[in-house]
């Protein structure tokens, strides 16, 4: 089968891709508007970009056409975010945080989720989540209907034992994250892994 994603088949390209290009890791972002509520909403447009700075990216789409949602509206007016990264143990919770509510809503409140206080930025980090990132906007690429946040990464904060505290490799027992595979509803486990060594 083949796809002409510029042409006749443009308006099947997120079916195609979200579904192809996978599993994609989630970020979990908070945020905060002007008044300090705090926004909750997932994102599994998104990756690591480089460590030197250590950046991330991700694609929060708009509402509607033209409007953003909230995550990317308090960061355009904030420049501040934390990415929390997803486990099995808070699927379900980061699930109901994918609400389409207003602004007025906390997903926080309605996922029956919890906040501790970021150390560099305004925006608080979800308690619940193995790891949280704390991020400042770096840029925000607009190109068509897509946004591109472009995160530098200021603080890490992992759950205990996630981490060798001697090489700050990660224990694969301790963290297990999903990802996001096949649209419209599609997640995988990461039990299942092996070693492949780099070639000399």
């Amino acid at each position: 089968m083949e796809f002409d994603l510029t042409g006749e088949h443009a308006r099947f390209a997120y079916r195609l891709l979200a579904g192809l290009v996978t599993p994609r890791p989630i970020a979990w972002v908070t945020t905060q508007d002007e008044s300090g509520r705090v926004n909750a909403a997932p994102f599994s447009f998104f990756n690591l970009l480089g460590t030197s700075p250590p950046i991330l990216g991700f694609a929060p789409g708009d509402r509607e056409p033209g409007i953003p949602k909230d995550t990317a509206r308090n960061i355009r007016r904030t420049g501040e975010f934390v990415v929390n990264l997803v486990d099995e143990a808070c699927a379900g919770a980061m699930n109901l945080t994918s609400s389409e509510v207003g602004p007025e809503v906390s997903e926080i409140e309605l996922a029956g989720l919890h906040t501790l206080p970021s150390r560099t930025v305004a925006p608080p980090r979800i308690a619940e989540a193995p790891v949280a990132l704390e991020c400042r906007e770096w840029s925000t690429i607009e190109m068509g209907q897509n946004r591109l946040v472009i995160g530098l990464i200021l603080y890490v904060h992992t759950r205990e034992g996630i981490l060798d505290p001697q090489s700050l490799l990660v224990n694969p027992e301790s963290f297990l994250p999903i990802g996001r595979m096949e649209v419209p509803s599609g997640y995988c486990r990461t039990r299942d892994r092996f070693q492949m060594q780099r070639p000399d």
